[in-house]
């Protein structure tokens, strides 16, 4: 293609990926989607506008940048901290899930398409891969539980090198004019490369922006254009010592200068981001585009049985065994078994790989090593586009449907009130998040499976880094009344937190905090009342203690229109079986009351559920159905 057309053609890939992002972004669903169709639309499958002479043999190279800035920022973001809020789920997805994915689909392949079992393990092992550039954009409108999106993010993170290393090594038994070096060796080979020039890349980066004078006024732009050259350097740089090592490189490279204190982090994140989103428009279209429309066609029926396969057996399969013993509710481990889509690893290497066995088929003279090379490609975009659009574009309606979407309480303090509290609230799927002081309290905490951040309450930087300005609730629980109250009072005027409460530790200091409008909880009024409730009511009270396990007890605002204007005799037979109007209220605590039989429910009532905890959940729906 000359020089004249490809430059406008550039130009165009990317103007309509930024469209197609701006797009996605409005409508809450993951950007790819738009990528692929676009990629679809413009391409061989469509109006053949792209195709793969046009951009010659420099595709591949390109690509592989591309895919050099996309794993770097993903690992970049990919604190340790953050990956310890779900260590042992995490561990078992990237080692247990891999192998159960790696072997399931390479069966599931061989068994409906016939494939030879190397080519059935490579398709395996590409196919791993879920990747941050699938993975992240979901995470952006669906804002799950920190510990779930943890564990899916360090998934995409680490099956991303180890997939797209371990493919490249079964590959070499596949292509015939290639001499294998062995699967263990091969695999260590570049995996151990990978990391050390991912490491060297990362110290020397740390030296540069910590010690080196950037220029005090154009420092910010020299340390972002730094940490794109080295994310480059590092991909180049491995990839020049062993094949596929320069994924590990990137990660290893981001995943260092992403957990070390370096100057204008926040600079090199934004630009990063920015970058990511250019690249990673670029590469999805530009891919799709090259996929050959016969290929899909070709794996056909048997295909969509690898898809169904992949999807809705192996994914649950491994999810399941992987986050056993674990702080997951069923619904997140539901929503975690449907979160798989595929990327960009799988999407580069696929092309790659088919391209290679184009060329020794037509060295060979070998027609059926050219049908193979068509399937692989088929099969793997066929995973990719299925999960991508189904599971992607659904991913919101699906948490929904789960209730996996929580609200974010904050705990500061993670003392015996603390830990219980978040123990109760996150039984129901709450996001709890602990701020905590005491290291030794914090790593206690986190082996526990609670999500907790090391730091003063008092601090707002501490507080804005647990998720203060998207929470709902914060309560102060610390053992001193000072700090309690000085916590309520950042989270009110730096956050604009809805809802606030404390614990008074001294019963005086009850009218100071109500008078900045906290909800006060005072520790021995909360003991008399507990010990009065043991008397006077102990089967209640008995009942009310193990809320969670049995019953539980919800207040919820009216917003359904069947409900309003209507008597509570009226809505009492529509609760389900097991579920009771407790109390009803217009909003105003000074209103609390149990209603007779001839109450009136209006928009905006409270009612207070009480019951069977299933029952409970079901009627929740039905009084406010969004």
């Amino acid at each position: 293609m000359s020089q004249e057309f490809l430059i406008p053609l550039v130009a165009g890939i990317i103007g309509l990926g930024v469209l197609a992002q701006i797009l996605a972004a409005r409508l809450r669903v993951p950007s790819i989607i738009f990528f692929l169709l676009v990629g679809v639309t413009i391409g061989r499958p469509g109006l053949g506008i792209v195709t793969s002479e046009s951009f010659g043999d420099s595709l591949p190279a390109i690509v592989g940048l591309a895919v050099a800035i996309i794993v770097f920022e993903g690992a970049f973001h990919l604190e340790f901290e953050r990956i310890r809020q779900a260590p042992r789920a995490a561990v078992r997805l990237v080692t247990v899930g891999a192998g159960i994915a790696l072997v399931g689909t390479a069966v599931a392949v061989r068994v409906l398409e016939g494939l030879p079992w190397e080519l059935s393990f490579v398709i395996g092992a590409l196919l791993v891969a879920t990747g941050p550039t699938v993975i992240s954009p979901i995470l952006e409108v669906v804002p799950v539980r920190d510990q779930v999106a943890a564990v899916l993010e360090t998934e995409g993170i680490v099956n991303d090198v180890t997939a797209a290393i371990t493919a490249v090594v079964l590959f070499e038994t596949v292509n015939p004019t290639v001499a294998g070096e062995g699967l263990i060796q091969g695999f260590a080979l570049r995996l151990g490369e990978g990391l050390l020039v991912g490491l060297i890349v990362a110290g020397v980066l740390y030296y540069l922006l910590r010690y080196v004078d950037l220029s005090p006024g154009a420092a910010p732009r020299n340390a972002r254009l730094l940490a794109l050259a080295g994310a480059l350097a590092a991909y180049a740089g491995a990839n020049q010592l062993a094949s596929e090592a320069g994924v590990a490189a990137a990660a290893t490279a981001g995943l260092a200068l992403g957990n070390v204190d370096i100057p204008y982090k926040e600079e090199i994140t934004d630009f990063k981001g920015d970058i990511t989103l250019l690249v990673l428009a670029f590469v999805f279209i530009a891919l799709a585009a090259q996929l050959p429309p016969a290929a899909i066609f070709d794996v056909g029926l048997a295909g969509l049985g690898v898809v169904v396969v992949v999807a809705v057996v192996i994914r649950p399969l491994l999810v399941f065994v992987s986050t056993v013993g674990d702080r997951f509710t069923f619904s997140e481990r539901l929503f975690i078994s449907a979160i798989g889509p595929r990327g960009i690893i799988p999407a580069s290497v696929a092309t790659l790989f088919a391209t290679e066995l184009r060329a020794a088929a037509t060295e060979l003279n070998d027609p059926a090593l050219a049908q193979q090379a068509d399937l692989l490609i088929g099969t793997v975009f066929l995973v990719i586009f299925v999960t991508a659009l189904v599971q992607g574009g659904l991913a919101r309606y699906i948490a929904q449907y789960l209730n996996v979407i929580p609200m974010r309480v904050i705990i500061v303090g993670g003392g015996q009130v603390g830990r219980a509290l978040a123990e109760r609230l996150e039984d129901r799927g709450e996001n709890v998040v602990i701020i905590e002081e005491d290291e030794a309290t914090v790593e206690s905490l986190r082996n526990d499976g609670f999500a907790a951040v090391i730091g003063d309450g008092t601090d707002t930087e501490v507080l804005r880094k647990s998720g203060a300005e998207n929470a709902k609730i914060l309560v102060a629980a610390t053992g001193d009344d000072d700090t309690n109250l000085l916590v309520a009072q950042l989270s009110k005027t730096n956050f604009g937190v809805e809802k606030i409460l404390a614990k008074a530790n001294n019963s005086d200091n009850v009218d100071a905090f109500e008078d900045l409008g906290v909800s006060t909880i005072s520790a021995a009024m909360s003991a008399a009342w507990a010990i009065d409730n043991q008397i006077e009511r102990p089967d209640l009270a008995h009942w009310m203690t193990d809320i969670g396990e049995t019953g539980d007890v919800q207040q919820i605002e009216v917003t359904n229109e069947e409900l309003i204007g209507k008597a509570v005799r009226e809505v009492g037979p529509m609760l389900p079986d097991g579920c009771l109007i407790a109390v009803l209220s217009d909003g105003d605590s000074e209103s609390v009351a149990v209603p007779s039989a001839d109450t009136v429910v209006n928009r905006g009532d409270h009612i207070t559920l009480l019951g069977r905890r299933e029952a409970v959940r079901e009627g929740m729906e039905l009084v406010q159905p969004d």
